[in-house]
């Protein structure tokens, strides 16, 4: 029984670690499906921005996205963005897909505009900005850099007319 007892106890601990990784998913998910409202907005381009990505304004997580699909008449992105229900976002306003950062994941970034009118639910952004993509800037500054193939200079003894012993007299 004595050499039961440690595998007893690490299978006790992994059940447990399992149970609070479940218990995290769970809270995360029902985060995810929380009570807010939604939003559309069309992108030419949204890059690798994922159902669940968040929704920034101002740097704060103001919500996330639920939904993403191709429109078939006008081949655009549509995304569906659900913004918290104490967030009221200005009918003005511009969403754009920014990352966040070399390595990290794509979120939908909200700048406010002035206007007094909000957005109700289920209306769209008026103004978008697509995703950039890093992987085609860095090419096209690492070909940038690089520039045209010079020509080998010509050599000044090919180019010179032969000198004879005649003519250095």
């Amino acid at each position: 029984m004595s050499r039961k007892l440690p595998e007893v106890l690490t299978g006790l601990a992994v059940i447990v670690i399992a149970a609070v990784f479940l218990v995290y998913a769970l809270t995360q998910a029902q985060a995810l499906g929380g009570s807010g409202y939604p939003l559309t907005a069309q992108f030419s381009n949204i890059g690798g921005l994922t159902v669940g990505a968040d929704v920034k304004l101002g740097g704060v997580t103001v919500g996330h996205v639920t939904n993403e699909h191709l429109d078939p008449q006008t081949y655009a992105a549509i995304v569906t963005v659900q913004i918290n229900n104490d967030v009221k976002v200005p009918a003005d306003t511009s969403a754009s897909i920014s990352s966040d950062g070399l390595l990290g994941g794509n979120y939908v970034g909200l700048s406010p505009g002035g206007s007094d009118t909000m957005l109700k639910p289920g209306q769209s952004f008026s103004v978008t900005q697509s995703a950039v993509n890093i992987e085609d800037l860095l090419g096209k500054f690492i070909f940038s850099m690089g520039g045209s193939p010079s020509k080998p200079a010509a050599s000044p003894s090919a180019s010179a007319s032969p000198v004879t012993p005649e003519a250095s007299k």
